[in-house]
């Protein structure tokens, strides 16, 4: 697997009377594409398997993949926006930084950052892909 991510790199401290961590987009469960709104990483398992909160919250691992629309049961994909807007998915998680796909299928690295507003730029880190957030 190789290092695992540090977990203060899946946390946030933006807010310290409450947790916050890497935010779910979209997960795929049953044949059906779930929007990520209530879910989140909670541990890593390997380089592409994570253990996810779901909506419902439940707990179960998942596999990240870099694409929009999940075709597989049983994976996650994670959004980034990047420094010039593009939006992009997560193919692999690093301490800092993280390789991406965009929806152009176009392919790089960037380090990353924990952000509360994921679908806008306002409060970009210059040269950095904006990763949002859940707290629970």
């Amino acid at each position: 697997m190789g290092r695992p991510v540090k977990k203060s790199r899946m946390l946030s401290d933006f807010n310290p009377s409450a947790t916050a961590t890497l935010a779910v987009s979209n997960y795929r469960v049953g044949g059906t594409n779930t929007a990520g709104t209530g879910s989140y990483i909670v541990s890593q398992r390997s380089s592409k398997k994570f253990k996810i909160h779901l909506n419902d919250s439940s707990e179960a691992v998942y596999t990240l993949v870099a694409k929009e629309t999940l075709t597989d049961n049983g994976t996650f994909n994670v959004k980034v926006i990047l420094d010039d807007s593009t939006v992009a998915y997560v193919e692999k998680f690093y301490n800092n930084t993280i390789h991406y796909v965009t929806t152009a299928n176009a392919t790089g690295t960037i380090p990353y950052t924990l952000k509360t507003a994921e679908g806008a730029d306002e409060g970009q880190d210059s040269g950095k892909g904006n990763i949002d957030i859940r707290t629970h």
